[in-house]
């Protein structure tokens, strides 16, 4: 068959850049190794989708760190708000939750008022459909060639020809969705260069063992806070301990800060837990005092307790000498000041991520440095587009890197539908 935009991938960045493409007028084809699109979107959010981050542009810029520079022009023209607009516009309400415990900035995620991510994927699918885009599920792609200025995309025993190619294959996390980096290897056919890819937004690995004798258990309220290269790092929110180390939103943001430097594997990062980071230290001391006061006779790790979750609080009397059985009244004065600075800076050496495939997004990628900014087309090769995770751009937890996704895959749909 024939199209003049073949997309390869019908996740949300292939189901924007479909959309935008055939609003353009353009005729549009998108290729899904999977039987059904937006397996990985029906993930997010825990099956909810936090489908954006309400921010303003330039405040998205800025929480992409050094990427954001790449992403400005795209950011700024299908920002937030448009995404809002444009979801309203096929049938979908959102709203903004200024308190979203499932994410670690929770000031700014936006939902489908449904708290359904089938409903997203289903409006994206329903609108490319009606504007007459093609869609060929479970068809992996085996094979992309270019001859005589165009695209031949060999689909499982399909041949499609298409004057313009967009790759919006996705990374290499969660690969049981369809993320198995066959886009990077289209990329590299064409002159690209691949950064390696690694794991960002996933669980941490510890040295010590510990940890995992807490498997399971969740930490409602914690900051952790580590120093590298004289940069203060600081991630907020909901944790749990697991069978290797920690995991959970707030573990999930410090990972996207600390995956590049985890690459050294001789040396650990040492983070720190303030199990208490809403109440100071010296009002915390003073709060403990008064509980053992009041309670004398009661077991310590019951007394502690009341500060943490039980299974932790016995840890903790552990790391400082205190026995199981030991009554409040009985503490020593330094073994309680040692207790409270340890509710307050609890230290762990991250030793390295879980692997990638456990990661909700990919570091790593095409460079973006041989992608032309303002419009997603490949410098190298002409014709050809990227968007989404395929390219080497990842964002913190709380709506962030599905926000890069519209706004890759707006631009790259209406781009390669005007340069027709």
């Amino acid at each position: 068959m024939k199209a003049e935009i073949c997309i390869i991938g019908a996740g949300p960045a292939g189901l924007t850049a479909a959309i935008f493409a055939a609003e353009s007028g353009a005729q549009t084809a998108v290729v899904e190794a999977n039987t059904s699109p937006g397996r990985k979107l029906l993930l997010t959010g825990a099956g909810r989708c936090n489908l954006t981050h309400q921010a303003e542009p330039r405040e998205l810029v800025r929480a992409f760190g050094v990427k954001g520079r790449f992403l400005s022009y795209a950011l700024h023209q299908f920002p937030p708000e448009d995404v809002r607009n444009f979801f309203a516009r096929l049938g979908l309400r959102t709203r903004l939750e200024k308190a979203c415990p499932e994410q670690s900035r929770g000031d700014g995620c936006v939902f489908p008022v449904t708290d359904r991510a089938s409903d997203v994927r289903d409006v994206l699918v329903d609108r490319a459909g009606k504007l007459g885009v093609k869609f060929m599920y479970g068809k992996r792609v085996g094979g992309v060639t270019k001859e005589a200025g165009a695209f031949v995309v060999r689909a499982s025993t399909e041949l499609i020809g298409a004057k313009k190619l967009i790759l919006a294959t996705g990374g290499l996390s969660w690969p049981q969705t369809g993320s198995t980096g066959d886009g990077y290897m289209f990329a590299r056919q064409f002159g690209h260069t691949i950064v390696e890819p690694r794991a960002s937004l996933v669980p941490l690995v510890t040295r010590e063992t510990w940890p995992g004798g807490l498997a399971g258990t969740a930490v409602g309220d914690v900051k952790i806070s580590a120093h590298v290269n004289n940069k203060k790092l600081t991630a907020t929110g909901s944790m749990i301990f697991t069978d290797d180390g920690i995991g959970g939103p707030a573990v999930l943001d410090m990972s996207w800060h600390l995956t590049d430097y985890l690459l050294d594997v001789e040396k650990p990062v040492v983070v720190s837990l303030d199990l208490a980071p809403n109440i100071e230290q010296a009002e915390l001391e003073s709060r403990m005092t008064g509980r053992i006061a009041e309670n004398p006779k009661k077991k310590m790790t019951n007394v502690l307790a009341e500060f943490v979750p039980k299974r932790l609080s016995s840890v903790l009397c552990g790391q400082v000498g205190c026995d199981d059985e030991l009554e409040a009244g009985q503490l020593r004065k330094d073994v309680r000041k040692k207790l409270v600075r340890l509710l307050k800076a609890l230290p762990l050496s991250i030793v390295r991520t879980r692997p990638i495939a456990e990661a909700t997004v990919t570091r790593g990628g095409v460079s973006v440095a041989e992608v032309e900014s303002r419009t997603m087309e490949s410098k190298i090769c002409p014709g050809l587009f990227f968007a989404g995770e395929v390219l080497d751009v990842d964002g913190p937890c709380g709506g962030y890197n599905l926000q890069s996704c519209w706004s890759t895959g707006a631009l790259a749909g209406s781009s390669a539908s005007r340069s027709q």
